[in-house]
C-alpha cells in the first residue's frame, strides 16, 4: 500500500479558523518561529488518529470545530478490509477521507468516506497510515509486537511468521474443541439418560404440527355432543333430508312450476335456471349437513381417547414447549445430542490426532522464525547503530533483544525488546522508556533510515527531531530524511535550515492579525521566499551573509 495526505482542512481549532493545507509529496518541511501554531498541524492529525479531543482547542466563539483529511491511497486491499470489517464504505477512486467533528457541547463525531464511525476505527487507521515522531504517543515502533515484527521484515521471515500465526492459531482452535468435548464427557452419563428419556419420550408421542389444536377443537366439540347432535337433525329437518317437506321440497316444487312457466313464456327461463341452481345447492347444504352430524363426537369412548390425547400433548408442552413445535425441536436436538455423546470418543480421538499434527507443524516454524531473529537481530542492531553515528550519537549503543517466552504466542516463542544507551557507561533502556524527544525521534530516523524498504507505515511525521542538534549532524539529518521520503510521505517540522533545505517543499507557519483576532497561517514558500526564511532560522536577518548561506543549503539539499 502505497499512501499520501493529500490534503488537509482545519476549521476552528485553537488559532486556525479555516485552513486548507495540500502538503504534497515527498519529504515537507514545516517551519516559523516559536509559538506560531506548528503544533496545531500535529494537534489536526492527531484528532484524526482517533487521540482524546481536547474541547479548550476549539476557537473562542465557535461552537465546534472540524478537521478533515484525503488520503491518496494505491493498493488500499488493506484499508477496505479493515473498513468492510467495520460497516464503513471502501475507498473510492482512490480517496480515503477521514472526518473528525468536535462540538463545544455534546459528544464529537467521525467519519470515514461518509459513514459514522468509532474512534476504535480512526485508531487502526492510523497505525496503517501514520507514525507521529516526537512528544507525542502514536509511534508504532513502541510496540514489542510491532518491533517484532519489524525484526521479522528485516529478516526476510514475514511469510514464515504468517505460516506460524495461521498453525498456532489453528493449535488453539483444536485445544479448545478437544477440552470442550471432554468436559463434555465428563457428565455425559447423567446427560445421555436425561436424552434418552427426553427422545424416547417425544419420540413415542408420534406428534404432527398443529395436532393440540386439532384435538383441543375435537373435545370441545365433543363436550357438546349432544347438543350439536339436536342443532343438526334440526338443521336436515329444514332442509328436508327426513323426506317430508322442507326446504329442498318446496324448491323441487317451484323448479317444476318455473320449468312450466318458461314452456309457455320464454322470459321466465332465466328464473327457472336460478331455482335449479338454488335447489342445487340446497342439495349441496344438506348433504354437508349430513357428513358434519356423522362427524360429531358422541362416542363415549371416542371422548376417552381424546382427553387421553390431550393430556399426553399439555404434558410434553408444559415439560419441553410451550407450543407444540418447541417440543418437536427438543425431540430433535435431544435426538442429536445424544449421537454427538456416542461418537465423542472417536471424534476426541481424531481432534487429538489433529492438535498434535498441527503443533508439530507450529513447533517447526516456530523454530524456524527463532532462527531467523537471531541471526538478524545482532545485524539490525549494527545498522542501526551506524545510522546513530552518522546523525551524532558517536557513542551510543542500540542493541534488539530477545526474550523467550514461557508459551508461545501469536509473535512466536520470543519477543523482540528495542533497547538504547545514549550516554557511553549508562545501560541501555527499553525504546519505549527514552525521555528525550529528541532522542527518540533521531532514533527512529536511523530505523526509519534502515527499514525503508520493509516499513509499510507510509506517513511519517517528525517533530523537534532537531533538539541539540546543529551544524554537520543537522545536514545529515536532512539528507536521511531526504533518502527516506523517497519511499514515504515526510512531514517534518524543525526549526533546523540544514533540516529545511533539505525538503522538496517548505510551508512557513505564521500569525496574522486583522485589527480584531489573531489567526495562524500556512504558506507555501517561493524559491525567493524561502531563501529570506531559511536566513531568518540561521541568525534572524536577511543579511547578504546569510541570504547567501541560505542559497548554498538549498543548492545542496
Amino acid at each position: 500500500m502505497v499512501a499520501t495526505l493529500a490534503s488537509l482542512r482545519i476549521k476552528n481549532l485553537a488559532l486556525v479558523e479555516d485552513l486548507a493545507w495540500e502538503p504534497g509529496p515527498g519529504m515537507v518541511a514545516i517551519t516559523g518561529e516559536t509559538g506560531a501554531g506548528k503544533s496545531i498541524l500535529i494537534g489536526a492529525l492527531q484528532l484524526l488518529l482517533g487521540v482524546r479531543a481536547d474541547k479548550s482547542l476549539i476557537r473562542s466563539g465557535a461552537e465546534s470545530c472540524t478537521v478533515e483529511a484525503v488520503f491518496a491511497v494505491d493498493r488500499p486491499r488493506e484499508i477496505d478490509a479493515l473498513l468492510e470489517a467495520q460497516g464503513a464504505e471502501p475507498c473510492a477512486d482512490g480517496q480515503l477521507l477521514i472526518k473528525r467533528a468536535l462540538p463545544a457541547e455534546g459528544a464529537g463525531r467521525q467519519f470515514v468516506n461518509g459513514s459514522p464511525c468509532t474512534l476504535a476505527l480512526l485508531k487502526a487507521l492510523g497505525d496503517l497510515l501514520v507514525d507521529l515522531h516526537g512528544p507525542h504517543d502514536h509511534q508504532s515502533l513502541f510496540s514489542r509486537e510491532a518491533q517484532t515484527k519489524v525484526l521479522d521484515a528485516f529478516a526476510g521471515a514475514e511469510e514464515t511468521a504468517a505460516l506460524f500465526v495461521e498453525a498456532h492459531r489453528r493449535v488453539q482452535k483444536l485445544a479448545a474443541e478437544a477440552e470442550e468435548l471432554r468436559a463434555a464427557e465428563q457428565d455425559s452419563a447423567a446427560r445421555r439418560e436425561m436424552l434418552v428419556h427426553t427422545a424416547q419420550e417425544i419420540a413415542s408421542a408420534h406428534l404432527r404440527p398443529g395436532e393440540d389444536e386439532e384435538v383441543m377443537s375435537r373435545l370441545r366439540a365433543a363436550g357438546q355432543g349432544q347438543r350439536l347432535g339436536e342443532l343438526s337433525v334440526q338443521v336436515l329437518a329444514c332442509l328436508g333430508a327426513d323426506g317430508e317437506g322442507g326446504a329442498r321440497q318446496a324448491l323441487a316444487g317451484a323448479v317444476k312450476a318455473a320449468r312450466e312457466l318458461a314452456r309457455l313464456d320464454p322470459r321466465a327461463e332465466a328464473l327457472g335456471d336460478s331455482l335449479a341452481q338454488l335447489a342445487e345447492t340446497a342439495a349441496e347444504l344438506e348433504r354437508d349437513a349430513s357428513r358434519y352430524a356423522e362427524g360429531i363426537e358422541s362416542d363415549p369412548a371416542q371422548l376417552r381417547e381424546l382427553e387421553k390425547r390431550a393430556d399426553v400433548l399439555q404434558g410434553l408442552k408444559r415439560k419441553y414447549g410451550p407450543a407444540l413445535e418447541d417440543v418437536v425441536a427438543r425431540g430433535e436436538k435431544a435426538a442429536k445430542d445424544l449421537e454427538t455423546i456416542d461418537s465423542s470418543g472417536e471424534r476426541l480421538e481424531r481432534l487429538s490426532l489433529e492438535e498434535a499434527a498441527a503443533a508439530k507443524e507450529a513447533e517447526k516454524l516456530s523454530r524456524k522464525l527463532t532462527a531467523a531473529r537471531n541471526k538478524a537481530a545482532p545485524k539490525l542492531a549494527e545498522a542501526v547503530t551506524k545510522e546513530l553515528r552518522d546523525l551524532g550519537f558517536l557513542r551510543a549503543g542500540f542493541s534488539v533483544r530477545l526474550e523467550t517466552l514461557a508459551e508461545s504466542k501469536l509473535s512466536g516463542s520470543e519477543l523482540a525488546e528495542f533497547e538504547f544507551a545514549p550516554n557511553p557507561g549508562e545501560p541501555a533502556k527499553p525504546l519505549r522508556a527514552i525521555a528525550s524527544s529528541g532522542e527518540i525521534s533521531r532514533v527512529m530516523l536511523a530505523l526509519k533510515s534502515v527499514l525503508a524498504a520493509q516499513d509499510s507505515v507510509p506517513l511519517l511525521v517528525f517533530d523537534e527531531i532537531d533538539a541539540n542538534v546543529g551544524g554537520e549532524v543537522a545536514v545529515k539529518v536532512g539528507r536521511k530524511m531526504r533518502a527516506l521520503a523517497k519511499s514515504h510521505q515526510i512531514l517534518c517540522i524543525t526549526h533546523l535550515p540544514q533540516v529545511a533545505a533539505a525538503a522538496a517543499r517548505q510551508f512557513a507557519v505564521g500569525k496574522k492579525y486583522d485589527g480584531k483576532r489573531t489567526t495562524t497561517s500556512v504558506d507555501l514558500l517561493a524559491s525567493g521566499e524561502r531563501e529570506r526564511e531559511l536566513a531568518r532560522m540561521l541568525g534572524g536577518t536577511e543579511s547578504d551573509s546569510a541570504l547567501a548561506h541560505a542559497r548554498s543549503l538549498l543548492a545542496a539539499g
